[in-house]
């Protein structure tokens, strides 16, 4: 079936036959290079072991990729139903291994899917990537086994999930990856790789979730994520004039640092003493 599949029609011009185009309200940005879907695809782990989610698969070509290097299923979540005669055509020659789910991603539900683990791995939608790992993220920390997620980001959102504390780009993103899972950029993928061409560079992100890690967050995410906000919200002001009424001393700390100067296991610490 791997033949069925490479013999396919190139993306575009199954795109001219079916009169389909990216729509902005949806963030799409298709990606046509080959090369550049099949790295994202092998970088997936274990892509012939376990399932694949991909959200947004558009005109399918990094589908085309999951399938062409090995995927045992490839579940693809789509909004655009203009997407259908594309998707339905690879699905065909897919021999089983791909499913197309339409309906809001930030709304399906991936555990009905009935996987006992799976990873994830997309050229996500601009517009709502940010919103997406966040949720992924809380679903990890309740228990569902994703056991990758391999995305791809404008390169400002990915550089925000590895930052560091201290560093520009340090910030809420950083401290929930940081937290929960071990994460880094592989690769930049150019704006003319892109149909239509975005503004800005992208990057793929590979995030791997860390038991060790999850276990020390416990029951402490939804306190962490009000305290990041609280005092990522006024970044330049120190903490001890955002949050007043807390014993600055009791974490090893004067209030005079800024939210950038705490690393992710220093936030932890507070979240775990701090109510808000």
């Amino acid at each position: 079936m791997m033949d069925e599949i490479a013999n396919l029609p190139p993306v575009s011009q199954m795109m001219r036959e079916c009169e389909m185009l990216a729509k902005k309200q949806f963030g799409q940005n298709f990606l046509f290079d080959l090369n550049l879907t099949g790295r994202i695809a092998r970088a997936v782990p274990n892509i012939e072991k376990i399932p694949v989610v991909e959200v947004g698969p558009g005109p399918a070509g990094l589908t085309r990729a999951l399938l062409l290097a090995g995927a045992k299923t490839v579940v693809a979540v789509e909004m655009d139903k203009t997407a259908a005669p594309i998707l339905s055509r690879v699905a065909a020659a897919a021999d089983g291994r791909l499913t197309v789910v339409y309906g809001d991603a930030l709304k399906t539900d991936f555990s009905k899917f009935g996987f006992e683990k799976y990873a994830i791995c997309s050229n996500l939608p601009y517009n709502v990537g940010t919103e997406l790992l966040i949720q992924w993220i809380h679903k990890i920390v309740d228990g569902e086994k994703i056991e990758s997620m391999t995305l791809m980001f404008q390169r400002e959102v990915a550089e925000r999930i590895i930052a560091r504390a201290a560093d520009d780009a340090y910030g809420r993103l950083a401290v929930l990856v940081g937290l929960t899972a071990d994460a880094k950029i592989l690769f930049n993928v150019p704006r003319t790789a892109f149909t239509p061409a975005p503004k800005v560079t992208s990057a793929v992100v590979q995030i791997i979730p860390n038991a060790d890690k999850i276990k020390s967050l416990g029951k402490n995410l939804a306190n962490l994520e009000k305290i990041t906000a609280k005092l990522f919200g006024m970044r330049r002001k120190m903490i001890r004039g955002i949050m007043p009424d807390v014993d600055w001393s009791a974490f090893g700390l004067t209030g005079t640092e800024r939210a950038e100067n705490l690393t992710p296991e220093k936030f932890l610490e507070i979240a775990k003493k701090v109510l808000i």
